[in-house]
C-alpha cells in the first residue's frame, strides 16, 4: 500500500485503539480511585458496609475525566509528541498494545500506571522504526519523574500529616 493510504487506514483504526486506551485507563485508574474514597468514607463511618456508593463511581469518572481533559495535555504532549514522532500506524500499535496490557492487569486486580504503560509502549515504536527516534533526553526525563513521584509523595503526605498533628493539637 502507498504509505498515505497505510497512514489514512491507520487514522481511521486510531478511533478505535484510542477508545480502547480511554476504556482500559478507566477500568484500572477508576477502580484505585473509588477504593480510596471507598475506604475512606468506610473508615470513617460514612458508609455501613465496604461497598462503592454509585455518588463514588459518577464522581470517580467524573475527576478522572475533568483531570484528563485539563491537565492531561502536557502529558500527552510531553509523551505523544516530544518522545519520538508519531504517525498513525505507531500511535495504533502503542494504544493497543498498552489498552490490551492495562486490561489484562485490570481483569487480574493488578494496579499499574496507564502513563508508565503508553510511555514506554511509545518507546518502544519509536525505538523500532531506530534506537535514535527516541528522544532518550526526554525519554530520561519522564523516566526521572516516575522514579521520583513515591518518594516525594511520601514525604509530601508526612509533612502534610506532622502540620496537622501540630494544629490539632
Amino acid at each position: 500500500m502507498r504509505p498515505s493510504r497505510i497512514r489514512a487506514n491507520f487514522g481511521k483504526l486510531q478511533i478505535c485503539s484510542v477508545a480502547f486506551m480511554a476504556f482500559s485507563h478507566g477500568s484500572n485508574d477508576g477502580q484505585k480511585t473509588m477504593g480510596v474514597m471507598t475506604l475512606i468514607l468506610f473508615l470513617s463511618g460514612g458508609i455501613k458496609e465496604f461497598k462503592v456508593p454509585l455518588w463514588v463511581i459518577f464522581l470517580s469518572a467524573g475527576t478522572m475525566a475533568l483531570a484528563t481533559a485539563f491537565g492531561g495535555w502536557k502529558i500527552v504532549k510531553t509523551i505523544g509528541l516530544k518522545m519520538t514522532k508519531l504517525t498513525p500506524i505507531h500511535g495504533f500499535a502503542a494504544e493497543i498494545s498498552s489498552a490490551a496490557t492495562i486490561t489484562v492487569a485490570s481483569h487480574f486486580g493488578i494496579p499499574l500506571s496507564t502513563t508508565h504503560t503508553i510511555g514506554t509502549a511509545i518507546m518502544g515504536v519509536g525505538a523500532h522504526r531506530r534506537f535514535s527516534a527516541v528522544r532518550w533526553g526526554v525519554a530520561g526525563n519522564v523516566v526521572l519523574a516516575w522514579i521520583l513521584t513515591f518518594p516525594v509523595c511520601g514525604l509530601i503526605s508526612y509533612f502534610v500529616k506532622t502540620l496537622i498533628k501540630t494544629f490539632l493539637r
